[in-house]
């Protein structure tokens, strides 16, 4: 059963007790899926007009590659991409639930009191700048929480844990303290599948994944579209791994993740209707 939570976005109250899907806009030339990169207005345009055509809730805006490897950008490069990004959402889906995926606490402020944006996603879990928690805290916005081990240029040259359970809630616990003693209200996990995981990690979190909201009665978003641990296992390229994405973005919601974070919105979306149908006739059969 999907627990009720909601998010404070922009005064105003977001449920998801019905799963939402967040769609990803890339204004990247690295990002690890080609389909999902975009760096002219015109293509920007087009591609937020998609994202909210097929359904998305939140439109999730990066502009700062953190696939395996990927180069480092200055926080100046990062702010005139995200700045790009963001005037034309605001031009052409101005009601649209915007999140911003940056670890910098700089670049983070400016994106809430320039924009508008709704949300912060960071990668790093504040371990990147010191100064995330407080400001995420003080802009009074929500907040999601990833598991990250390494930085995004070397966090899969050869990671491991004792036990990759026990650490990520034992980080969860610590990380969640902070930022409630900090006034932080809103936070949801995400457990960072691929971001310094072997793919037995990454299936492990997965198996484990209806755990975190009960253990910390928080929302959870799941992040798995056309990640290698996808085409690892079946041995295709990201372009291939749609269906393995819905696959297990399917399992993800049977485990109770509110927030799915995709770069396809439309089997997303049909992911979770059907799921909810699902849920519904098993309730009331």
């Amino acid at each position: 059963m999907q627990t009720t939570y909601t998010i404070n976005v922009n005064g105003t109250l977001m449920d998801l007790s019905t799963p939402r899907v967040m769609g990803i806009v890339n204004v990247t030339p690295d990002s690890f899926f080609a389909g999902s990169r975009t760096q002219t207005e015109d293509a920007i345009a087009r591609r937020v007009e998609q994202l909210v055509a097929e359904g998305a809730d939140i439109l999730d805006i990066g502009g700062y590659s953190s696939r395996p490897g990927a180069a480092d950008v200055s926080p100046e490069e990062e702010c005139e991409r995200l700045r790009l990004g963001l005037g034309v959402i605001s031009r052409v889906c101005p009601d649209a639930v915007v999140s911003v995926d940056t670890f910098r606490a700089d670049v983070a402020r400016m994106c809430v009191e320039e924009y508008g944006a709704a949300i912060i996603n960071d990668i790093s879990g504040g371990e990147l700048d010191a100064e995330m928690f407080p400001t995420v805290a003080r802009l009074g916005v929500p907040y999601v929480l990833m598991h990250m081990q390494g930085t995004p240029q070397h966090m899969q040259d050869a990671p491991h844990y004792d036990d990759v359970l026990r650490d990520v809630f034992l980080y969860f616990a610590r990380k969640v303290q902070q930022l409630r003693d900090l006034g932080e209200k809103d936070i949801i996990l995400d457990p960072g599948f691929g971001f310094g995981k072997t793919l037995e990690d990454n299936y492990t979190l997965l198996a484990h994944l209806d755990e975190f909201p009960s253990v910390f009665g928080l929302p959870v978003l799941a992040g798995v579209s056309r990640k290698s641990m996808i085409t690892k296992v079946l041995g295709i390229t990201p372009a291939e791994a749609l269906n393995g994405t819905s696959v297990l973005n399917t399992l993800c919601l049977t485990k109770g993740a509110s927030i799915l974070r995709v770069h396809d919105v439309r089997p997303a979306v049909e992911a979770v209707r059907l799921v909810q149908a699902a849920g519904r006739s098993v309730t009331n059969p």
